[in-house]
């Protein structure tokens, strides 16, 4: 099971919110790169990066911040957030992101997950953030009638490269991922899983790997507070 280190971009600077609202971001760090670097060198194989602004606005805004990272890191690196048409999506991996992430638009528009999933082959993954069981968009300011597993089975045979599916009231809380629901829908599809939202312990880590489902796990606040360490998660789930 792959660990996600997360960096959450709001206005050039790493921070995390709590559940999802953005009047409650905490700033971890005024300079991304440096937090990617860090990650980096701990020995992550991958970063998760949002752009928080660009989920609310539609379109990117941290791209400097997002494109620092890029300069100054070599492991390969996820982008979520206002990712919402194709010269976006092709934008961001001409410039070096590995896999796009799409979140709103997978619910307004599924036909562009297809047409961007056939055309970047293994780069797109799509974002399901749910409430409830119930999927929510727009940086998740707004929530929809549509459930968590049939949003997924409707990507079923598209050929996007991972699901990443975050339980909001759980992100950001330090309550711990919601591991039942995370494996309901990894079992109840064929993509892979990345679990997202609430993962703050090295046992949480453990429960999600044990499942034997979950192909990954995001983490952003528990490595920032000290109540993960990187190096010591990644060790214990290379064991």
């Amino acid at each position: 099971m792959i660990l996600y280190p997360a960096i959450d971009l709001k206005d050039g600077q790493a921070v995390r919110l709590y559940k999802g609202e953005m009047e409650k971001a905490t700033v971890f760090h005024d300079r991304p790169a440096e937090q990617a670097k860090a990650f980096e060198a701990a020995g992550c194989d991958w970063l998760h990066l949002v752009d928080l602004n660009g989920a609310f606005a539609g379109e990117p805004v941290n791209g400097a911040a997002v494109e620092a990272i890029l300069a100054e890191t070599s492991v390969p690196a996820q982008l979520g957030g206002g990712i919402r048409d194709m010269a976006t999506i092709a934008m961001w991996i001409e410039k070096g992101i590995a896999r796009v992430i799409l979140g709103t638009v997978a619910v307004e528009n599924p036909a562009l997950v297809r047409e961007a999933a056939k055309a970047f082959p293994g780069k797109v993954a799509v974002g399901i953030d749910a409430r409830n069981g119930r999927v929510a968009t727009k940086g998740w300011a707004e929530e929809t009638d549509v459930m968590v597993t049939d949003l997924a089975h409707s990507f079923e045979d598209a050929g996007v490269a991972a699901i990443i599916y975050t339980d909001i009231n759980r992100d950001g809380a330090m309550q711990g991922p919601n591991v039942e629901a995370t494996e309901a829908l990894a079992r109840a599809v064929s993509i892979p899983v990345i679990a997202s939202g609430g993962v703050s312990s090295l046992a949480d880590l453990i429960a999600l790997r044990d499942t034997g489902v979950i192909a990954g796990a995001i983490s952003g606040r528990a490595l920032y507070d000290g109540a993960l360490d990187l190096g010591e998660a990644l060790a214990a789930l290379s064991a």
